[in-house]
């Protein structure tokens, strides 16, 4: 039997489906507590204050991606598997904007840097990329190289196309974008592949 909702669960879908529509503007407290039917003041048993409610909504996604990039990012062929992240990647970008540019494109204290927190594996999200990349360079379908090094080049490629795309920077519909994007993934992995 599942669990009942809690408050905090409430408060927080809630806010996620105010955030979702509107992004981080779109919710205060005042908001969430209107939502739930709750006054504004008794939010804050749950939360101590808005940042702490969108780091969570933050943290809850990061965990979301991590599941879902993991399912994907195991067994098989090393070189698909390692498509199939940067192909999520894509996929939560279009269908959860908000949620991605909290996660990935905003400026945050807690953000993860490059190179230390990375490579010690503090990402949870980057790590199931570093290990397709390992994975795929130990099988040399690609050429020995830094694995992070690698991952951040296929990282900086990706979320660029996609945060240019987003700005309007591209004359593609969805459609269209998808299939650059994709040709575009595949030639970079193609400068990427062993020699041998």
């Amino acid at each position: 039997m599942p669990r009942a909702a809690t408050t905090a669960d409430r408060i927080l879908r809630a806010a996620r489906t105010l955030f979702e529509r509107e992004g981080a503007t779109g919710v205060s407290m005042r908001r969430v507590a209107a939502a739930v039917g709750l006054s504004p003041m008794a939010i804050y048993r749950h939360f101590p204050n808005r940042d702490a409610l969108l780091k969570r909504i933050g943290d809850d996604s990061f965990d979301a991606i991590v599941r879902h990039w993991d399912a994907r990012g195991r067994g098989g062929d090393v070189l698909e598997r390692l498509v199939a992240v940067q192909r999520i990647y894509l996929d939560y970008a279009l269908a959860h904007p908000h949620l991605f540019d909290q996660a990935f494109s905003m400026a945050r204290e807690d953000a993860r840097r490059f190179p230390e927190d990375f490579r010690a594996r503090r990402s949870p999200t980057l790590n199931v990329v570093a290990d397709a990349v390992d994975d795929a360079m130990r099988a040399g379908v690609l050429r020995q190289d830094d694995v992070w090094d690698v991952t951040m080049t296929l990282w900086a490629h990706t979320h660029g196309l996609i945060v240019l795309f987003r700005a309007g920077r591209f004359n593609f519909d969805e459609t269209e974008f998808r299939a650059y994007y994709e040709a575009s993934l595949q030639r970079l992995l193609r400068g990427l592949l062993s020699q041998e």
